[in-house]
């Protein structure tokens, strides 16, 4: 899908670059130029995750939950996020990826903001803004998510039943889940919008939240529905 909402930011005063390798894609806003050693680690994950699939095709596959034995990182983490949200460890790639290529680039002291096809994993010391695209929902791209700086990053990820090639069992037109972690995010993401079918059961999602302690605020949407819970400010954009 082509990535038109990258060019609709406005100016930070950051440097801009993107790194590709295959599938994929990321935005980097960082103080600094530091696109090579993110290249560098970027090949380096996907390798491991290519890797261990070519050992275990289950890893890629499945839709539920497997058992890893991995000393690497970005396994593990993506197969915890898959125990902590009932998915496949598939379902968390995006966000592992700028998870880990983040935390090991740029530390915990710099500020950066990293974006892998609608998954992102920031540390930022001013507020920020995160439009929601929605797909044909009257809410696509008219509102947003306000973030203020901290020093704990934002990991947010967005999974939609509508829009994109990621395999969904709902039909939301997004579900944007906030956490500190963007593979708890990614998995979270895909868990709720599996649960959307035919109508948003708000009921329903606010129970499942609340036993979800590592995720800070959940989004979603379905046409003209919308349906808001946790820690999240939302604003027109």
């Amino acid at each position: 899908m082509e990535r038109f909402y990258r060019v609709a930011g406005g100016s930070t005063g950051m440097k801009k670059y993107s790194i590709r390798n295959e599938e994929t894609d990321i935005l980097v806003l960082s103080n600094k130029f530091l696109k090579r050693e993110m290249q560098e680690e970027i090949e380096k994950l996907r390798g491991i995750i290519k890797a261990y699939i070519s050992r275990n095709p289950v890893f890629r596959s499945s839709f539920e939950p497997v058992e890893c034995k991995s000393s690497r990182q970005i396994i593990k983490l993506m197969c915890l996020s898959g125990e902590l949200t009932g998915t496949g460890p598939m379902a968390s790639v995006a966000g592992a990826i700028v998870q880990v290529a983040g935390e090991k680039v740029f530390g915990e002291e710099e500020s950066f903001f990293l974006e892998n096809g609608g998954d992102i994993y920031a540390r930022m010391k001013d507020s920020f803004i995160v439009g929601i695209y929605a797909g044909n929902s009257p809410f696509s791209l008219k509102i947003g998510l306000r973030f203020h700086g901290r020093k704990e990053p934002y990991g947010i990820a967005t999974s939609s039943g509508t829009v994109g090639h990621s395999f969904s069992y709902g039909d939301a037109d997004a579900v944007t889940v906030v956490s500190s972690s963007a593979a708890f995010a990614d998995g979270s993401a895909t868990h709720f919008g599996n649960m959307v079918k035919g109508t948003i059961d708000r009921e329903t999602l606010e129970k499942e939240a609340a036993g979800f302690p590592f995720i800070e605020g959940l989004l979603v949407i379905r046409g003209s529905e919308m349906f808001a819970w946790g820690r999240i400010e939302i604003t027109g954009i």
